[in-house]
């Protein structure tokens, strides 16, 4: 039986993920753990989160998670979602600037406060709510969901990646930006697939299934 382990280093919603996961494809061992040998272990990794990344960092720097995630990249399929897709860039700009994870080369920068859509109505910040997903390129995760799919977000910052190549998919908040990046085995989408119903589900067990291979 293969396994996933889900990441579990205290800023997740991780009872909805790993159901989600055990829904998607039942045969798969699903694990939360939050020591390195079982995350190593594991033939796929699930790195979630949500909240500040400034806390996000300091929780994985303090129990050594932040080099094991690094070693997580170079070796099997690794799935980020929202906070867990941030950390995965550079550097965030949030809390004056937190340095993160640097798998994916890259800025996490905030909706600017003035954004409005084509009436000229203020849109709210955080970005939340049902939203279409354009995909980029093609890609085994995006395996039977329809092009321009609604994904469930929560969040006020987002992926600005040094190369637009490693982008999978954009959102319009009102222009586009990226909601999800690929890169040889790392995939980071910025929504939530374990809200979003029936797509959401889908892109988890394409997950489960997948090698790594693009």
């Amino acid at each position: 039986m293969s396994s996933v382990a889900v990441i579990d280093y205290g800023m997740g919603n991780l009872h909805s993920i790993v159901k989600a996961l055990q829904h998607a494809a039942p045969e798969v061992e699903v694990v939360c753990v939050s020591d390195a040998d079982s995350i190593l272990r594991a033939d796929r990794v699930v790195f979630p989160g949500v909240g500040a990344i400034r806390d996000c960092m300091q929780a994985l720097n303090h129990s050594g998670l932040s080099a094991v995630i690094q070693q997580v990249a170079k070796s099997k399929p690794l799935l980020g979602i929202c906070l867990g897709m941030q950390a995965l860039l550079t550097d965030s700009e949030e809390n004056g600037g937190t340095p993160c994870l640097d798998v994916f080369a890259g800025h996490v920068v905030r909706f600017p406060e003035s954004l409005k859509d084509s009436d000229g109505n203020l849109l709210k910040i955080p970005h939340m709510g049902w939203n279409q997903v354009h995909q980029q390129q093609q890609h085994p995760l995006w395996e039977n969901i329809p092009q321009d799919s609604r994904f469930y977000f929560v969040h006020s910052y987002y992926a600005q990646p040094d190369d637009a190549a490693i982008t999978a998919a954009t959102t319009q908040y009102p222009d586009a930006f990226t909601c999800a990046l690929a890169q040889n085995n790392v995939f980071a989408v910025q929504f939530h697939p374990e809200k979003s119903q029936a797509v959401g589900l889908q892109l988890l067990k394409n997950f489960l299934h997948w090698d790594g291979q693009a």
